[in-house]
């Protein structure tokens, strides 16, 4: 059987999948039961308010060790990262970019960049990554933590996309940024999806992440308590109000 017939009787498995994952930060039971699933190529906003359990979600995906993920599974084409470390989830594909972004003082943007590239597998070349964003190429011999909030997100996503990634997890990528760098950031992730990485963002600017995303899935204290089109969320106001607040 075709994977198209697969899909159409609903037998195909997801690109990217949260199957009943329950996370904890020490004693403080964070993630309770989330499952969702992702198709290879889409954006999804992943929402809600603070405390919510977003970061918690995302660190739990990349496998981070705090929060700790203590029932269900996580796959990523074909593979199960639930058993997984985090070095060993990024070989398989996932990439993700902090709040804080982690750029590594007394590094170049060129250094940070090819620090990413030490170990296999590798993705982008550095000129594909300053084709991408122009401007670190115009700034590749200066200390990346010197650059501005905007280019120092840039860097992130770009150090993310030098590694062969399949998931693009993105925490808060738009916070403190004016609107104008946000707008270029969204161009450039409209970009990185055509080819063919899927992406989860969390954000609290809900309504650009739902501009930008095809799905979305919002949280209320660790529990999933919605999911579906993006464009659905921007039109109900009252989902958006008794779990966004906009």
């Amino acid at each position: 059987m075709s994977s198209a017939a697969q899909q159409a009787q609903g037998t195909a498995k997801p690109f990217f999948s949260c199957n009943d994952i329950h996370s904890y930060y020490g004693e403080s039971y964070i993630v309770q039961g989330v499952s969702f699933s992702v198709n290879e190529g889409e954006i999804l906003a992943l929402l809600g308010r603070n405390g919510a359990g977003k970061t918690s979600t995302l660190r739990t995906i990349a496998r981070m060790d705090d929060p700790g993920l203590t029932q269900g599974e996580i796959w990523l084409a074909g593979e199960p990262l639930h058993n997984m470390k985090s070095y060993q989830a990024a070989v398989c594909g996932v990439g993700l970019v902090p709040e804080d972004r982690s750029i590594i003082p007394g590094l170049t943007v060129e250094e940070n960049i090819k620090l990413a590239q030490i170990a296999e597998p590798v993705g982008w070349s550095i000129e594909q990554v300053y084709e991408l964003f122009p401007r670190l190429g115009e700034r590749r011999k200066q200390e990346g933590v010197t650059l501005s909030g905007g280019e120092q997100q840039m860097l992130a996503i770009g150090r993310a996309l030098a590694r062969d990634i399949k998931l693009l997890l993105l925490d808060e990528p738009f916070e403190g940024l004016a609107p104008v760098i946000v707008h270029e950031i969204e161009k450039t992730l409209r970009i990185i999806r055509e080819q063919g990485i899927t992406t989860i963002i969390v954000e609290q600017n809900a309504v650009a992440a739902l501009k930008l995303s095809d799905r979305a899935i919002i949280l209320d204290t660790g529990h999933l308590v919605y999911e579906g089109a993006a464009q659905e969320v921007l039109d109900n106001e009252e989902l958006r109000h008794e779990y966004l607040a906009i």
